[in-house]
C-alpha cells in the first residue's frame, strides 16, 4: 500500500475473542455443520465481534480513525463479554446469518459502540441506521435439514466462555485465494 492516500482498504472496528472462546465456538460450529445441507462457514481465525463496519478507507482516513479511536479507547475501562445464546437472521429459503449472542457487561459494550459512532461521524462514517445488534457470525447462507429451532433445542444452552475486552482493533478485510482474511491494522487499548 502506498502512502499517498489514494489506495483504499476494506476495514472494520472490532473485538478479538479469547483463543479458548474461539476453540469452543469452532467445536459448536462443527456440531452444527452436521445438520447443514449447504452454507458458508466462518473460519476460526475470523471469529470476532464487529463494532463498526467502515467499508473502504484511505490512508488519510486510517490516520484520522487511529486518532479518534485512541481517544475513545483511552476513556473506557476494560469489560467482560460472554458468548451465549444462538440465533439466526432469516433470508429467502436459507438462513442469511447464523450467529452467537453475548451476555456480560453489555451496557459497557453498547456505550463503547455509541461513542465510536459519535467519534467517527465527523470523519464521514455515519452511524448505522439499524440498531446495534452485537453478534458473532459463524455461518452464512445456511440450509439445514430440519427447522433451526429443533437444532437449537438439541444443542442445549450455548455458554461458551468469557472474553476480557481490553483492546479494540482496526481490521483489514481482504479476499486471499478465495478465502476471506482479517488482519489487525491498529490496536486501541481500553485504559480509562
Amino acid at each position: 500500500m502506498t502512502d499517498n492516500g489514494d489506495k483504499t482498504i476494506r476495514a472494520f472496528l472490532g473485538i478479538e475473542l479469547a483463543p479458548e472462546v474461539k476453540k469452543a465456538i469452532y467445536e459448536l460450529q462443527q456440531r452444527l455443520r452436521k445438520y447443514a445441507l449447504k452454507g458458508r462457514w466462518k473460519y476460526i481465525e475470523n471469529y470476532h465481534l464487529t463494532l463498526k463496519f467502515l467499508d473502504q478507507i484511505s490512508m488519510a482516513q486510517w490516520k484520522q480513525i487511529d486518532a479518534a479511536m485512541r481517544e475513545v479507547a483511552g476513556g473506557k475501562k476494560p469489560f467482560d463479554l460472554i458468548v451465549s445464546g444462538m440465533g439466526v437472521f432469516a433470508g429467502k429459503g436459507a438462513i442469511r446469518v447464523l450467529w452467537l449472542g453475548l451476555s456480560g457487561d453489555l451496557p459497557e459494550l453498547y456505550s463503547l459502540q455509541r461513542e465510536i459512532d459519535q467519534a467517527l461521524t465527523p470523519l464521514g462514517f455515519p452511524p448505522e441506521k439499524r440498531p446495534y445488534r452485537p453478534h458473532i457470525t459463524i455461518g452464512q447462507d445456511i440450509v439445514f435439514e430440519c427447522p433451526f429451532d429443533q437444532i437449537r433445542e438439541s444443542s442445549g444452552e450455548v455458554h461458551l466462555g468469557l472474553t476480557k475486552v481490553d483492546n479494540i482493533y482496526l481490521f483489514k478485510s481482504e479476499q486471499v485465494q478465495q478465502k476471506r482474511v482479517y488482519s489487525k491494522l491498529s490496536e486501541y487499548q481500553l485504559n480509562g
